[in-house]
């Protein structure tokens, strides 16, 4: 007797057929919405593969978690996202399950477990990781599923987010639907062997080949997998043979790259129909076959009644205000507690290092959904002594070691922010994080956004920056200004320990992503740091020293080196007030407008590159809002437009020092 020939029970079989249904009736209604111009962008339609959808989402409860790529349709209604919800998105509507941010790509529906689709190919893999580590921290018994194409089984996130799973014992599902084609590149041309399942061997997890229009046998297979998986045995990889039969989109051309022979031959193994014909060889005991068939066909009917209605109302909705257009870029509403006046001096005097690390002991003690993830930040305590002597305190899971993986473990980072933890990811050179770059501004930087704020993204990346100690181009960046750019990121960047300590902890209480960078060249420098509960809000510059004559912006160790020759100006007659945003995202421009309306003149001073930089940004809005308080023109002082050498003499000579600073100082006086 054949698998599918094995009587099922009549409640899974009926659910089967109808998840199924409303699948495919819902995507062929919608590609005569698209025909008829109601959607206004892609639409990436699940037609022949709704067996997988219905047959793994079966088994997960309301608070398992779902990550999904472009052709999501099928996963969002299975996790149980409502038809009219789907629609609504798709024709732009407020009543979408995204508000009509997502259209066809980005489906979010937090409220059910379906944290979101992805326009981008894999990222899916790794914030499936970061559920299945949240439910490790929460002991919550969640599951997280990941459902992806052939296509993203060559991208690195699939590598990464397999290790990852396997070497930590996630409770993840990762659910390959291999349609034959990534886009229109055939996968036998683009992978080296002809399977995906026999990958998760090289992982050292089960890694499962199966028919993807057999429901039953999905269902069948899927149930094991979440059962490992809930139980404490790990992950799965099951890999779905399957096709669309559809084009890769509505209104693209299909028959360039296969042929109609090949897509009628897939459409003669529906799925649908192949659960109706399993159904009648093998109906459930007690239940004539044209009963069955009967049950069926209402099911049939009540869901085209549904589809209708559910087209309808996407038709009668709304579109979003335009005044929506800029809401939900980063978390809203006040901090829990209102924050004190910022502490006076102490007496206490520790380094900056020394400060970040109690502020990040205190918070980890205080909020036990914080972990730490990076390379050797566990037992080593980090290289720059960032973590030092938390594994004893805290364990392996909330100290965690992790392979040599940044976009892995980034991306990671985003799925457990989305699952109800806080993720510190520690990547030791800012130079280094740039592998997952497309992880935070692609997804980390916009998932409070595209949910329209249902989701938080309590994520700090934290790591050094700077030029010193002959450490040559691939240790030496800094990239604040990259990142000033996106949308949805703060970004900090402290010059004492004092700001450090009240800034750290600051991001570790926030619900936006952080990344916090630390110029490796002031790591010891020693100042005085408060012992008390205090925390420094993000936008709130401070004038480090008070002056007449000319201001003097800059961040780091610049502050530093500008410091060391105001006094040697003050004796020639020029008073220079320093001012130091501290944070890049959010920018206090005020204080700098300020302090030029006082003293009239303006030198930014900035250890990177002066092109489409933090200076230019500077600049910029003092030109904008503070002109004419301007008594000569702006000037900038910064590193050189190259990469960082290596020797001493080439390393000096492209970044600004102290002699440098005074000498523009100077000169700008002189104007």
């Amino acid at each position: 007797m054949s698998q599918t020939q094995v009587v099922t029970p009549l409640d899974t079989l009926l659910r089967l057929y109808r998840t199924m249904q409303v699948i495919r009736q819902t995507e062929e209604e919608l590609a005569r919405c698209h025909q008829r111009g109601l959607i206004h962008g892609a639409c990436h339609t699940y037609v022949g593969e709704e067996a997988i959808a219905a047959g793994v989402c079966a088994h997960l409860k309301a608070d398992d978690v779902v990550f999904s790529t472009h052709r999501g349709h099928g996963h969002a209604l299975a996790k149980g996202l409502p038809p009219r919800e789907l629609m609504a998105e798709l024709f732009g509507r407020a009543t979408g399950c995204s508000r009509g941010r997502g259209g066809s790509m980005h489906l979010f529906s937090p409220e059910i477990g379906m944290m979101g689709t992805s326009g981008i190919v894999g990222p899916c893999i790794l914030q499936a990781c970061g559920g299945g580590y949240s439910s490790k921290v929460l002991r919550n018994g969640t599951v997280a599923v990941a459902f992806f194409g052939d296509g993203a089984v060559n991208n690195g996130a699939f590598h990464e987010g397999l290790n990852m799973a396997s070497i930590w014992k996630l409770p993840v599902l990762f659910v390959c639907e291999n349609n034959q084609f990534a886009t229109e590149v055939p996968f036998a041309y683009a992978s080296g062997i002809p399977d995906v399942g026999r990958r998760g061997a090289a992982y050292g997890i089960p890694g499962i080949e199966i028919d993807g229009n057999d429901a039953l046998e999905v269902h069948r297979v899927a149930g094991e997998a979440v059962a490992r998986a809930r139980s404490g045995g790990g992950p799965t990889l099951i890999e779905c043979k399957t096709y669309r039969t559809r084009a890769h989109a509505e209104g693209m051309g299909d028959f360039t790259y296969r042929t109609k022979d090949d897509v009628e031959a897939w459409k003669a193994r529906c799925p649908i129909a192949r659960l109706r014909r399993a159904a009648s060889e093998s109906p459930p005991a007690g239940l004539a076959a044209d009963d069955l068939a009967r049950q069926l066909d209402a099911i049939d009917e009540e869901v085209r009644a549904g589809v209708l209605d559910a087209r309808a109302f996407a038709e009668a909705s709304p579109p979003p205000g335009p005044e929506t257009a800029t809401q939900h870029v980063y978390a809203e509403g006040s901090p829990s507690r209102p924050l004190e006046p910022e502490p006076p001096p102490s007496s206490r005097t520790l380094t900056f290092s020394e400060a970040t690390l109690e502020a990040l002991s205190e918070e980890m003690e205080r909020n036990p959904r914080i972990f730490v993830m990076g390379e050797g930040i566990g037992k080593r305590g980090g290289n720059f002594v960032t973590t030092k002597g938390l594994y004893d305190r805290f364990g392996a899971e909330r100290l965690c070691d992790t392979p040599i993986s940044e976009r892995g473990f980034v991306g990671l980072a985003c799925g457990a922010g989305m699952t109800g933890t806080r993720p510190v990811i520690d990547f030791m050179f800012a130079d280094f994080v740039l592998d997952g770059f497309g992880e935070i501004v692609n997804q980390i930087a916009k998932m409070q956004y595209m949910s329209s704020g249902r989701l938080t993204m309590p994520v700090l990346l934290r790591g050094c920056i700077g030029i010193g100690h002959s450490a040559a181009t691939h240790h030496s960046g800094s990239y604040y200004g990259i990142y000033g750019q996106v949308p949805g990121l703060r970004v900090v960047v402290p010059s004492s320990g004092f700001d450090a300590k009240g800034l750290l902890r600051h991001a570790l209480r926030s619900d936006d992503p952080v990344l916090f960078l630390e110029h490796r060249e002031i790591l010891q420098t020693k100042g005085p740091v408060p012992d008390s509960d205090y925390e420094i809000e993000f936008g709130k510059a401070r004038v480090v020293r008070e002056g007449r004559d000319l201001t003097v912006v800059a961040l780091a160790r610049m502050v530093h080196h500008t410091l060391a020759i105001c006094d040697e100006l003050e004796r020639e007659g020029i008073s220079v007030e320093l001012v130091d945003p501290r944070t890049v995202a959010p920018l206090d421009t005020g204080s700098i407008l300020r302090s030029v309306h006082k003293t009239g003149r303006l030198l930014i001073v900035d250890e990177p590159p002066a092109p489409y930089g933090f200076s230019a940004e500077i600049a910029a809005r003092v030109v904008e809002d503070g002109f004419d308080d301007l008594d000569a023109p702006i000037r900038r002082l910064t590193g050189a437009s190259c990469p960082t050498p290596y020797s001493p003499s080439l390393e000096e000579a492209v970044v600004p020092g102290p002699r440098d600073i005074a000498d523009a100082i100077r000169n700008l006086m002189k104007e």
